[in-house]
């Protein structure tokens, strides 16, 4: 019998692949991207990398009232992660400065409707569906993060010829970061029993892929 985490995997296989197999993002990991592109991408990823926090903040707070006494471990797990996430849309603003976009415009820039759609899904799961959604956020962009965020910033590093991690420093460190943050997400799901909880995880983690490769997509 498979564990909750790995029925997961299972489960969701079909929308990693549609992400991993996406001829835009094969072709950014074997041949990087333009500077233009890049910036593109970074700007999407500001406002995705912003809303993080937020998105955790409004889950945790829903976990942990009177007859829901089992979500409060996992209420924790959200404080933890997002004490070890904040201040990391700085470092989005510091790789846009390396490749020629100021703070000020990066903070004034209109997402894309992809974006849009991937943020306000995340808010309106953790508020109107079940707010262990928010681990299917996690789990999808942890994935993205860890699996190809290392061979992206190498080909994007070689593409622009970029210093050392200057330019690439939140997608090259969270290859290695998310990779550790996946093995307590793990243990985490593998707590979860309510049917409930799991299908909104379960949905979560589709429209996260679905909506991110939509970002990737479109730079």
């Amino acid at each position: 019998m498979l564990s909750t985490f790995a029925e997961l995997v299972t489960q969701t296989d079909e929308d990693r692949r549609a992400f991993e197999n996406h001829p835009v993002l094969m072709d950014a990991v074997a041949r990087g991207l333009s500077v233009e592109r890049y910036r593109a991408l970074l700007l999407e990823l500001y406002h995705v990398v912003w809303h993080f926090n937020p998105v955790c903040a409004a889950a945790a707070s829903r976990m942990g009232s009177p007859g829901q006494e089992t979500l409060q471990p996992i209420r924790h797990f959200l404080y933890e992660h997002m004490h070890e996430e904040t201040g990391h849309e700085s470092w989005v603003l510091n790789d846009l400065e390396a490749v020629g976009v100021s703070t000020e415009l990066s903070r004034a820039y209109e997402p894309s409707v992809h974006t849009l759609a991937l943020n306000g899904y995340n808010y309106w799961s953790a508020d109107r569906r079940h707010p262990c959604s928010v681990l299917g956020m996690l789990y999808a962009l942890e994935v993205i993060a860890s699996v190809y965020g290392g061979p992206f910033a190498s080909a994007i590093r070689e593409a622009l010829l970029l210093d050392g991690d200057r330019g690439v420093s939140f997608i090259d460190s969270h290859a290695t970061m998310d990779a550790h943050h996946m093995a307590e997400l793990r243990q985490i799901i593998n707590q979860i029993k309510d049917d409930s909880a799991l299908d909104a995880v379960l949905e979560s983690v589709k429209v996260n892929f679905h909506h991110f490769t939509r970002i990737i997509e479109a730079i």
